[in-house]
């Protein structure tokens, strides 16, 4: 009788001592969790009031943010039988965009990039890696993998574009899909930039092409000065937009590239030199009474290339297109909100003319088009329709007409 009560004695301490630490337990999960929901408020209101921004100190910050660029297009006799239309869905672009600043003086940038589907070797890419010393607004340094302070349309980046098919002119080395002489229009380098008031400056050296006919390893040199003639475009960096849907007031801005890399074209038997001389401008202006916003942008491009026929004929030659190239876009702002957008329809003309006969003949490209804005370039949706031949190459394509209609998102 004793040994039982014994037992069950033993039995009842066991269970409570086991009730008392499931008990213990839950009372520190449960600290836990108020811990961890007391850490996230004190953030948040960091985070909450710049975005997808973590405020670290007075000097020390971390953002966060992507893009995305989705579209569909319909491509006339495109299709398997030649006697219909193509179609297709793609990712035209996704990224995703990590900036920091370590110091006062002291940022850096790291974005990559997944562009048509990621069906390229590499998946996933790294599009910039840039260490930025930011002293004031005059003078800057920047080095590592990042844009060449060339033209206007390179600079915006398919986001920050006018219109949606931006890269049917006559485009430079590092946006090449060879990748050997850069790549989306980025390479590794040093670029020293800033303004003094309304006149901006960028001055970069670059890799460039490396191998082929660059056998002496030299640099790419790269420069460009834009004078604002009304209001002075605000960008991060030497970066630009094409539209800023009105809210920045009266812009009419002007600016001279030059690119020069000895030997950056031909074979490693056949080397040339190339250069390239550049010239665009925005204007946009807010019309009174609430009427829109105009928009007209424009660029010319003169391509010296020298390359021989020899190179032309070897499939190993980094060949640049020779000869001139240019475009121009209008675009009108429609005043009011229809839905939780405003469109804006726009036109645009490309031509490609190369000199003599070794790039084939000239070719031009015509897009009409509407954009309807959500929330600047943040939110848009698009359609177009493109007629023509022009490539970003400079060299005709086939003939053909198109329709697409694509989403972009960042944040």
């Amino acid at each position: 009788m004793k040994r039982r009560l014994k037992l069950k004695c033993e039995d009842i301490d066991k269970k409570l001592k086991k009730l008392i630490e499931e008990n213990t337990q839950i009372k520190e999960k449960q600290i836990m969790k108020n811990i961890i929901l007391l850490l996230l408020l004190t953030l948040i209101p960091s985070i909450a009031s710049a975005g997808a921004k973590i405020v670290i100190d007075d000097t020390k910050w971390v953002s966060i943010g992507a893009g995305l660029r989705t579209t569909f297009t319909a491509v006339e006799d495109g299709a398997d039988s030649g006697d219909s239309y193509s179609k297709d869905f793609a990712v035209q672009s996704a990224r995703i965009y990590l900036n920091g600043q370590l110091h006062k003086y002291l940022k850096m940038e790291f974005n990559t990039e997944c562009q048509n589907d990621c069906t390229a070797d590499k998946d996933i890419e790294i599009l910039d890696a840039i260490v930025k010393f930011e002293f004031s607004s005059e003078f800057n340094i920047w080095a590592g993998r990042m844009l060449q302070p060339t033209d206007r349309i390179e600079l915006n980046g398919p986001y920050y574009g006018l219109t949606w098919n931006q890269f049917n002119v006559a485009l430079l080395p590092a946006d090449y899909s060879t990748g050997n002489a850069g790549q989306f229009g980025r390479d590794e380098g040093v670029t020293v930039w800033g303004s003094f008031d309304k006149l901006q400056y960028a001055v970069g050296i670059f890799d460039g092409l490396e191998g082929g006919a660059n056998v002496d390893d030299d640099m790419t040199y790269v420069a460009r000065i834009s004078y604002n003639f009304l209001n002075k475009e605000s960008n991060p960096g030497y970066y630009t937009s094409s539209t800023y849907f009105g809210n920045a007031g009266d812009i009419f801005t002007v600016a001279v590239a030059v690119q020069h890399q000895t030997n950056g074209t031909g074979t490693a038997t056949e080397q040339g030199d190339f250069t390239a001389y550049l010239v665009d401008y925005l204007f946009e202006k807010p019309l009174g009474d609430n009427l829109g916003v105009l928009t007209i942008e424009g660029e010319y491009k003169i391509f010296d290339a020298e390359t021989s026929a020899a190179a032309l004929a070897d499939p190993s030659c980094f060949c640049m297109f020779d000869g001139d190239a240019f475009f121009v876009s209008a675009a009108y702002l429609l005043p009011k909100k229809i839905g939780i957008g405003q469109f804006q329809p726009y036109v645009r003309y490309v031509e490609n003319t190369p000199d003599g006969s070794n790039f084939g003949r000239s070719s031009d490209l015509y897009e009409l088009g509407t954009n309807y804005i959500i929330s600047g370039h943040n939110a848009k949706v698009n359609f177009n329709y493109t007629s023509g031949d022009a490539s970003l190459t400079g060299r005709a394509g086939s003939d053909v007409n198109a329709f697409s209609a694509g989403v972009q998102f960042q944040f």
